[in-house]
């Protein structure tokens, strides 16, 4: 990525969708234009947890204004990421399909450890640099993320599902604002978060901020109080509640400072920040201006370079937990590489990538049981949370590893997407032609599409020298029949 490159990322959040549009400078982003406007989708969550029409339409319509801005935005600049109320709500799906076609780009939800992590990016990005120890508290609309970190790395992530929109509506949902409200806000927010204790206290971290939502809207109250900018003490927030408890309700609160946008969820807010204040033992915060945005941006940049793709890290951490045959692994991988660079030669090298990891991580369900270790593998990567990936791109890796051996009917509604089928394909072909376990002999081996045909040639000689490879690839002819797609077989 070079030097002038514009980048954007999409913060799709429980309270306010947020646009920040940076310029690449020397290893840095520097920021050219930032968009938030307030739709509320947590508060749109019903009993069943189902987006109602109207907080899906609220946020198609945030993003449409956001589309037009990126127009001409190439699809490596632009990360757009949906957090909690979109981990959360059941129809999901129906909301990030019609959102993406409208932003023009894939919006990815991301775990909540992932979305700590992105936090931490841009809190440390836009903080000097420093070896003291970090901790920093995010507490957004349905959801709050803990970190403690050094530098850039993050060394413990949480994310907990409490939050200013939930607490406001759950506690002040009549906006009235009464002590037993308060501290009953507070004892729960204490409650979901007590397990915090161990990994985020005191003497984890030698200093504390805050990033963005309520901590940023308290900031910006205390400023305008006369209160040292920047800084929050426990005082301070002793007599922000008073003041509201003053006013008596939310419509009724008058702070310099509080902007419209932030007045219904004040409560809830402040209830939760009371409860880490507590609990953490925080005596100050400093209120930082980093958030997951800035890191989504930086987190762009690194991804486009496979030495600094945490992805390929975590990839390799997962290998080491579950005792994965490396050797094999990356016999499976320069095959399928190599079948795949054939089949798409003008492809990017995203797809290639995740093929890769696919084949690295093919096994990674054989410590479980190797009875059915691809449904394992499977689950496995469907339920971990995966430092630099997004839910959807963990699924995606998934479906490969489900995929990669037996009958085709398990994955079949994948199956009409060139962008699935043709790297399982090479994955499987990969699978068969190692089946021995060693290097197999691949030279002169040819693969090519021809619309919905795939057509993979051998030498003369290959089928008798390798008889037993030349069996599993007929048997991979015969698991392509029922599906979309042909694969013809010419091994003389």
């Amino acid at each position: 990525m070079h030097h002038g490159t514009l980048l954007a990322a999409v913060d799709l959040g429980s309270n306010s969708f947020r646009l920040e549009i940076g310029r690449l400078e020397h290893g840095h982003i520097q920021r050219v234009e930032y968009r938030k406007e307030t739709v509320r989708q947590g508060a749109g969550l019903d009993e069943q947890l189902n987006l109602s029409a109207q907080a899906m339409q609220r946020g198609w319509d945030c993003l449409a204004r956001f589309a037009e801005r990126l127009a001409g935005f190439a699809p490596a600049q632009v990360r757009a990421v949906a957090t909690q109320t979109l981990r959360e709500a059941r129809n999901r799906d129906a909301f990030l399909q019609r959102g993406s076609e409208i932003l023009g780009h894939p919006i990815e939800v991301v775990s909540g450890p992932e979305e700590a992590r992105l936090i931490y990016q841009g809190v440390a990005r836009l903080l000097p640099q420093s070896d003291e120890r970090r901790l920093v508290v995010d507490i957004g609309g349905r959801s709050t993320e803990l970190i403690v970190g050094q530098q850039y790395q993050a060394h413990a992530v949480a994310s907990f599902p409490v939050g200013s929109v939930a607490w406001s509506w759950r506690y002040f949902a009549d906006g009235a604002f009464t002590p037993q409200a308060f501290t009953a806000a507070e004892v729960a927010a204490k409650a979901v978060l007590d397990e915090a204790q161990e990994s985020f206290c005191r003497g984890a971290w030698d200093v504390a901020y805050g990033s963005s939502g309520t901590v940023g809207a308290v900031g910006e109250i205390l400023a305008a109080a006369g209160q040292p900018a920047g800084r929050i003490q426990r005082a301070d927030l002793d007599w922000l509640q008073e003041r509201l408890l003053r006013a008596q309700s939310a419509d009724r609160v008058r702070l310099d400072g509080l902007k419209e946008d932030r007045r219904p969820v004040i409560g809830g807010g402040i209830s939760v920040l009371r409860a880490v204040f507590d609990l953490l033992e925080i005596d100050e915060m400093r209120v930082a201006q980093g958030a997951l945005r800035q890191g989504a941006l930086y987190d762009l940049v690194d991804r486009e370079q496979p030495e600094t793709d945490l992805r390929a890290a975590t990839v390799r951490a997962l290998m080491l937990r579950f005792g994965v045959d490396g050797a094999q692994a990356e016999r499976v991988r320069q095959v399928a590489c190599a079948l795949f660079s054939q089949l798409c030669p003008g492809d990017a090298s995203p797809a290639l990538r995740k093929l890769q990891w696919a084949a690295q991580l093919h096994e990674v369900g054989c410590r479980i049981a190797h009875s059915d270790y691809h449904r394992h593998g499977a689950y496995i990567l469907d339920n971990t949370d995966a430092a630099g990936f997004a839910m959807p791109e963990m699924h995606r890796l998934a479906l490969l590893v489900l995929g990669h051996r037996g009958k085709l009917k398990k994955i079949e509604a994948e199956l009409g997407d060139a962008g699935t089928a043709l790297p399982l394909l090479c994955l499987r072909l990969a699978v068969a032609l190692c089946h021995a376990r060693r290097d197999p002999d691949i030279q002169g081996l040819a693969i090519a599409q021809q619309g919905q045909r795939i057509v993979l040639s051998a030498r003369a000689g290959w089928a008798a020298a390798f008889p037993q490879s030349a069996h599993l690839l007929r048997e991979e002819v015969l698991a392509w029949q029922k599906t979309p797609w042909e694969l013809a077989l010419t091994v003389p």
